[in-house]
């Protein structure tokens, strides 16, 4: 695409990231690279760190990673890639028998397969790549405010520090706070599940399970009860259980549920999954036996209504699980994060060449993203028809788990992971520009 550049602009972009995960990280990265921003990035934890198990890289996370610069900065030592293309597969959790196996197409390259690594190295790699001088950790933001008569915002934190922005990326997470200064009627839940995430020793896994497949497994069950195991990188193995649970909020003398993970003694949910193959059961022994850092941490899930924009007041962007309360329910939410990122920035650098208004990249931004999320959601609901209809069969256990598969894979939502954001924002930059030139030869 050839774009018609006007000469630079005097003033500085000033733009605040918050939250430093994937999608914060990718954005202070791709930031950096237009000499006309100025950013910073504001993180609440005490450092830039990430809790949980195991972290998906799909091809078309790959990719970014690759556009950022950050791909090199993983040892393949650091990861775990199924032999012989296997992408995954889903078993009876309570038989073992194989029910699904997925392959990649000739068409992936090696470098962009799927593999499985510990949360914190995909951070550190991004992390590598940021600018840490404009990096603020420790700090949290508590109130968003306009500035009249400029159009900024203003940024209020918990120390007293204030920041003045033109652009406001909301980049944190699942329970943004930037999500609920932006639409204060949106509201996400509790969506009645929860996850237990351990990582034990694959060695120990492999000595004493050696049935156990060694690739990405979802080991099924009926009532949206399962387990998930696969090794990782180096000596690491994950065990991902998910079950139904009640809400224990202070009402019933519980804990808050969080959605960010915290340590879980597993031993008290064992029991619940003695109804899973001796594989499976095995697994979870391992994984309720772990101690220190390696724990089991509880994950209370939470979702919300989609929203029908992802950017508002002219002057902010949502990224990530701020922009689609999904829950995980893709386990890709990097590298939706990262198509974020780039959809957002190419947007931006658009308009500031092409001397257009910042509200109008942030309409270019939407215009990519919202229609992609309002495809990922009718996946949702597409499973969700799933599950309500064998609700209503009524079929035996093991009938209804294989017919859970096979209708799940019938609905066909393996598109999300090949998605090339890059082509899809240069033909709408295309065509922006096309109207660009169109306006400016009528006037």
């Amino acid at each position: 695409m050839t774009v018609t550049v006007l000469p630079p602009r005097a003033p500085r972009l000033k733009v605040a990231i918050i939250g430093g995960g994937p999608g914060g990280l990718g954005a202070a990265i791709a930031f950096n690279k237009l000499p006309y921003v100025d950013w910073s990035l504001y993180e609440k934890k005490p450092q830039i760190s990430e809790t949980g198990g195991g972290i998906s890289v799909q091809q078309h996370t790959w990719r970014l990673l690759e556009i950022l610069g950050a791909a090199k900065n993983i040892d393949p030592v650091d990861f775990f890639r199924a032999p012989g293309g296997v992408s995954g597969q889903s078993r009876n959790g309570r038989t073992g028998a194989l029910l699904e196996q997925n392959s990649y197409g000739p068409d992936v390259p090696l470098s962009q397969r799927s593999c499985r690594l510990i949360r914190a190295k995909l951070q550190a790699a991004l992390l590598q790549e940021v600018d840490k001088s404009r990096v603020k950790v420790g700090i949290k933001l508590t109130e968003i405010s306009k500035v009249p008569n400029t159009g900024r915002l203003r940024l209020q934190f918990a120390d007293g520090f204030v920041d003045e922005v033109d652009l406001l990326v909301g980049a944190d997470g699942i329970r943004s706070s930037v999500r609920s200064f932006a639409f204060p009627e949106h509201r996400i839940q509790y969506n009645g599940q929860s996850a237990y995430r351990t990582i034990i020793q694959k060695s120990a896994v492999f000595k004493t399970i050696p049935e156990i497949p060694k690739c990405p497994v979802f080991w099924q069950n009926t009532g949206g009860k399962y387990v998930f195991t696969c090794p990782l990188g180096g000596d690491d193995f994950e065990v991902t259980a998910r079950i139904r649970r009640p809400l224990q909020g202070s009402s019933e003398g519980g804990d808050d549920p969080v959605s960010w993970g915290r340590p879980f003694d597993f031993y008290k949910l064992a029991s619940e999954y003695d109804e899973f193959c001796q594989p499976v059961r095995d697994a979870i022994k391992l994984a309720a036996a772990a101690t220190g850092d390696n724990k089991t941490q509880e994950f209370a899930l939470f979702s919300g209504p989609r929203l029908d924009s992802v950017v508002a007041h002219g002057r902010l962007a949502l990224i990530g699980d701020a922009s689609h309360p999904l829950s995980g329910a893709f386990g890709a939410g990097a590298g939706f994060a990262l198509e974020d990122v780039y959809a957002l920035t190419e947007s931006v650098d658009f308009a500031w060449r092409t001397g257009a208004s910042l509200e109008s990249a942030l309409g270019l931004y939407d215009e990519i993203r919202t229609p992609h999320y309002r495809d990922l959601y009718q996946v949702l609901d597409d499973f969700a028809a799933v599950n309500a209809a064998l609700i209503s069969e009524k079929l035996e256990a093991d009938r209804e788990i294989e017919e859970r598969v096979t209708r799940a894979s019938e609905r066909k939502g393996g598109w999300m992971y090949h998605y090339e954001i890059d082509k899809v924002v240069a033909r709408t930059l295309e065509t922006a520009e096309q109207n660009r030139l169109q306006t400016a030869v009528a006037a």
